[in-house]
Protein backbone atom coordinates (compact mmCIF):
# COMPACT_ATOMS: atom_id res chain seq x y z
CA UNK A 1 0.00 0.00 0.00
CA UNK A 2 2.94 2.20 1.02
CA UNK A 3 4.19 1.56 -2.55
CA UNK A 4 0.75 2.10 -4.23
CA UNK A 5 1.59 5.85 -2.23
CA UNK A 6 4.82 6.63 -3.20
CA UNK A 7 4.17 6.16 -7.20
CA UNK A 8 0.95 8.06 -7.06
CA UNK A 9 2.69 10.99 -5.05
CA UNK A 10 5.25 10.87 -8.24
CA UNK A 11 2.88 10.42 -11.06
CA UNK A 12 0.48 13.22 -9.61
CA UNK A 13 2.86 16.34 -11.36
CA UNK A 14 2.07 14.53 -14.76
CA UNK A 15 -1.73 14.35 -13.67
CA UNK A 16 -2.31 17.70 -12.03
CA UNK A 17 -0.04 18.97 -15.90
CA UNK A 18 -2.34 17.68 -18.20
CA UNK A 19 -5.74 18.69 -16.07
CA UNK A 20 -3.87 22.86 -16.73
CA UNK A 21 -3.77 21.51 -20.31
CA UNK A 22 -7.39 20.24 -20.48
CA UNK A 23 -8.67 22.82 -18.59
CA UNK A 24 -6.94 25.71 -20.95
CA UNK A 25 -7.73 24.17 -23.64
CA UNK A 26 -11.33 25.29 -23.50
CA UNK A 27 -13.38 28.22 -23.20
CA UNK A 28 -13.06 30.08 -20.03
CA UNK A 29 -16.71 29.27 -18.73
CA UNK A 30 -16.56 26.02 -19.91
CA UNK A 31 -16.34 24.37 -16.39
CA UNK A 32 -17.77 26.88 -14.57
CA UNK A 33 -19.08 30.04 -15.16
CA UNK A 34 -20.63 32.57 -11.94
CA UNK A 35 -23.84 34.69 -12.04
CA UNK A 36 -21.75 37.31 -10.96
CA UNK A 37 -19.25 37.83 -14.20
CA UNK A 38 -16.92 40.68 -12.29
CA UNK A 39 -16.40 37.66 -8.97
CA UNK A 40 -16.48 35.01 -12.21
CA UNK A 41 -13.56 37.36 -13.70
CA UNK A 42 -11.79 38.03 -9.84
CA UNK A 43 -11.78 34.17 -9.16
CA UNK A 44 -10.49 32.84 -12.25
CA UNK A 45 -7.54 35.76 -12.76
CA UNK A 46 -6.33 35.02 -9.19
CA UNK A 47 -6.22 31.43 -10.02
CA UNK A 48 -3.46 32.13 -11.82
CA UNK A 49 -1.43 32.95 -8.60
CA UNK A 50 -2.41 29.33 -7.25
CA UNK A 51 -2.77 27.09 -9.88
CA UNK A 52 0.98 26.91 -10.90
CA UNK A 53 2.63 27.45 -7.00
CA UNK A 54 0.20 23.85 -6.63
CA UNK A 55 2.07 22.21 -9.52
CA UNK A 56 5.84 23.23 -7.88
CA UNK A 57 4.24 21.72 -4.50
CA UNK A 58 3.84 18.39 -6.25
CA UNK A 59 6.70 18.62 -7.67
CA UNK A 60 8.59 18.99 -4.12
CA UNK A 61 6.60 16.46 -2.62
CA UNK A 62 7.19 13.99 -5.48
CA UNK A 63 11.30 14.72 -4.98
CA UNK A 64 10.30 13.77 -1.18
CA UNK A 65 9.48 10.59 -1.90
CA UNK A 66 13.03 9.93 -3.23
CA UNK A 67 14.74 11.27 -0.10
CA UNK A 68 16.92 13.34 -1.96
CA UNK A 69 15.40 16.72 -2.23
CA UNK A 70 18.07 19.37 -2.49
CA UNK A 71 18.12 23.31 -3.00
CA UNK A 72 19.36 22.70 -6.55
CA UNK A 73 15.79 20.66 -7.12
CA UNK A 74 13.90 23.11 -5.46
CA UNK A 75 15.22 25.73 -8.40
CA UNK A 76 14.85 23.17 -11.06
CA UNK A 77 11.06 22.78 -9.97
CA UNK A 78 10.31 26.46 -10.11
CA UNK A 79 11.95 26.30 -13.85
CA UNK A 80 9.83 23.64 -14.46
CA UNK A 81 6.44 25.07 -13.37
CA UNK A 82 7.27 28.89 -14.42
CA UNK A 83 8.05 27.23 -18.13
CA UNK A 84 5.02 25.30 -18.18
CA UNK A 85 3.01 28.28 -16.94
CA UNK A 86 4.65 29.70 -20.36
CA UNK A 87 3.81 26.99 -22.18
CA UNK A 88 -0.11 27.07 -20.89
CA UNK A 89 0.19 30.88 -21.76
CA UNK A 90 1.40 30.21 -25.50
CA UNK A 91 -1.14 26.85 -25.66
CA UNK A 92 -4.04 29.79 -24.20
CA UNK A 93 -3.14 31.77 -27.58
CA UNK A 94 -4.19 29.44 -30.39
CA UNK A 95 -7.59 28.36 -28.19
CA UNK A 96 -10.73 30.36 -29.23
CA UNK A 97 -12.01 32.11 -26.80
CA UNK A 98 -9.10 32.15 -24.54
CA UNK A 99 -6.35 34.57 -24.49
CA UNK A 100 -2.28 34.70 -23.36
CA UNK A 101 -1.07 37.66 -21.54
CA UNK A 102 1.72 38.61 -20.04
CA UNK A 103 0.04 40.03 -17.21
CA UNK A 104 -1.11 36.09 -16.40
CA UNK A 105 1.99 34.59 -16.78
CA UNK A 106 3.50 37.07 -14.60
CA UNK A 107 0.69 35.91 -11.81
CA UNK A 108 1.99 32.30 -12.46
CA UNK A 109 5.57 33.14 -11.88
CA UNK A 110 4.61 35.25 -8.33
CA UNK A 111 2.48 31.80 -7.51
CA UNK A 112 5.64 30.00 -8.02
CA UNK A 113 8.28 32.19 -6.52
CA UNK A 114 5.88 32.33 -3.30
CA UNK A 115 5.19 28.33 -2.90
CA UNK A 116 8.52 28.08 -3.46
CA UNK A 117 9.50 30.79 -0.82
CA UNK A 118 7.76 28.84 1.90
CA UNK A 119 8.40 25.23 0.97
CA UNK A 120 12.16 26.50 0.27
CA UNK A 121 12.89 27.92 3.43
CA UNK A 122 10.63 25.36 5.68
CA UNK A 123 12.72 22.66 4.21
CA UNK A 124 16.32 24.16 4.29
CA UNK A 125 16.60 27.26 6.26
CA UNK A 126 14.06 26.18 9.60
CA UNK A 127 12.00 28.76 9.10
CA UNK A 128 8.37 28.28 8.75
CA UNK A 129 8.63 25.27 11.38
CA UNK A 130 5.06 23.48 11.06
CA UNK A 131 5.34 23.35 7.06
CA UNK A 132 9.27 22.49 7.40
CA UNK A 133 7.51 19.21 10.05
CA UNK A 134 4.52 18.35 7.62
CA UNK A 135 7.63 18.16 4.55
CA UNK A 136 9.86 15.75 6.91
CA UNK A 137 7.04 13.89 7.82
CA UNK A 138 6.23 13.34 4.22
CA UNK A 139 9.30 12.44 3.83
CA UNK A 140 10.19 10.04 6.58
CA UNK A 141 6.69 8.27 6.00
CA UNK A 142 7.83 7.59 2.15
CA UNK A 143 11.18 6.65 2.99
CA UNK A 144 12.55 3.32 1.44
CA UNK A 145 10.26 2.92 -1.72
Amino acid sequence: MKKLLVWFLRILPLFYMAAIWIMSSNPADALVELPNQGLDRFIKESLHLVEFGILYVLLVVAALTTGRFTPVMSFAFMGVAILYGLLDEVHQSFVPYRSATLIDFIKDVIGVLAASHFIHHAYFSGKFVRLGRVLREIEERVRGF
